[in-house]
């Protein structure tokens, strides 16, 4: 039997995990921040864009739980493997939607399948590399890594805003490429897990379905709902950016500038995370994160100036910034052992999922139907309903470890 000393050190596993996050961050902004903008562009309408987004998301629903489940399944095969792979095919279908600048709906649609199913839907695997090792004792700083993802955010898309400025917004496809290549090789060479919680034939508890999961831990469904809500406000609120900056009078430049303040903004939570965790708990982090997400909303809404805009980003320092490090602890805590990896797949489809393809058709409509502050106005409905339902199971949790 392996045992886990073959393992390489710590500082190894710790600086590329985060030298990861910052490649998955950067080629994610190269092409999902600007996903709106380039569809705009290409002639589609709002709600085209708000259902190519849907599209997006809804790959990611039903690839996460399916490569979560396969790893599951497939202890000895490292998680690395399938990530490379879905990198690798997600290369292909960009560098098609690069070189077809004039394909339509369809064309468009299998695109956003292939790069929502595959290279999104990568990161819950990701976060599982890193918390195999922290469940066998290798302190790997997640947090910190998602902070120097979210800088990486940052930069790519305020680079991007000039560069689309100067070369047009059809070259961010050529960078994206470029960054997820980049990606491609940190994953592969990041060392494959091979301590004793990966091996078959150990006794203990088998995998559940998504299903029994979700049945057996209403706490956790419950959460899972709050999430989805809160997401469905709180997603647009980034993804459409761009209509909320033209609306206030900015420009692509000023697209790229917000959205660099509000990946940068995300930074700061990886210094005072670990406080945050031990004083408050993850399920109380979660809460808060809806709560100042949605609060994000409001601000918007209340914004109007170009001006305005960017001084609300600082906001996601406790809004979405929170967010992704409390979900990955949320569920760690939450779940069994053996349910880990799908756990966090579970989780991701709730979230950036389901609650970003719901959030995508909303803005879509809305923006369509009223513009901008009609959009903000549902946004903030959904996120207070979300934010809601995690009290609650906060609450039911109280309550079920008093009965026990």
């Amino acid at each position: 039997m392996e045992r886990l000393e073959k393992q390489p050190s710590l500082r190894r596993l710790d600086y590329h995990y985060i030298a990861m996050q910052a490649g998955f961050w950067a080629m994610f902004a190269a092409i999902v921040a600007y996903q709106t903008a380039l569809l705009l562009e290409r002639g589609f309408t709002n709600s085209q864009a708000g259902l190519m987004t849907a599209v997006r998301c809804l790959a990611g629903i039903v690839c996460q739980p399916l490569l979560g489940g396969f790893a599951d399944r497939h202890p000895d095969l490292p998680l690395k493997r399938i990530v490379t792979l879905s990198l690798v095919l997600s290369v292909a279908a960009g560098a098609w939607y690069w070189l077809s600048p004039g394909m339509g709906l369809w064309e468009t649609t299998l695109v956003w399948v292939v790069i929502g199913g595959l290279e999104v839907s990568s990161y819950p695997l990701m976060d599982a590399m890193a918390v195999q090792f922290i469940n066998e004792g290798k302190p790997i700083r997640y947090s910190l890594g998602r902070g120097v993802g979210s800088l990486a955010y940052a930069v790519v898309c305020v680079l991007l805003g000039f560069q689309a400025g100067r070369l047009g917004m059809e070259s961010t496809l050529v960078t994206h490429l470029t960054l997820v290549v980049v990606e491609i090789l940190l994953v592969a060479t990041y060392p494959a897990f091979r301590g004793n919680a990966r091996r078959l034939g150990e006794e203990g508890a088998k995998p559940q379905s998504a299903l029994s999961l979700l049945r057996s831990n209403p706490q956790f469904t419950l959460m899972l709902a709050g999430v989805f809500l809160g997401l469905t406000g709180i997603m647009p609120l980034s993804n459409f950016l761009v209509n909320i900056v033209t609306s206030r009078g900015g420009s692509e430049a000023d697209l790229g500038v917000a959205l660099f303040l509000m990946g940068a903004f995300e930074l700061p939570t990886a210094f005072f995370f670990q406080p945050l965790l031990r004083r408050l708990g993850s399920g109380k982090l979660l809460l808060l994160s809806m709560v100042f997400g949605t609060l994000k909303g409001v601000l918007l809404l209340l914004t109007t100036s170009c001006l305005g805009v960017l001084l609300v980003q600082p906001i996601q320092v406790l809004g979405y910034g929170l967010f992704t490090p409390a979900s990955v602890y949320f569920v760690n805590e939450s779940v069994p052992q053996a349910d880990r990896v799908r756990g966090q797949t579970v989780m991701m489809v709730a979230s950036n999922g389901l609650g970003g393809m719901m959030g995508g058709v909303l803005a879509g409509w809305t923006l369509d139907l009223g513009g901008a502050n009609l959009m903000l106005a549902a946004c903030i409905i959904s996120g207070c309903a979300g934010a809601a339902l995690c009290l609650a199971a906060l609450r039911l949790g109280r309550h079920s470890r008093r009965a026990s």
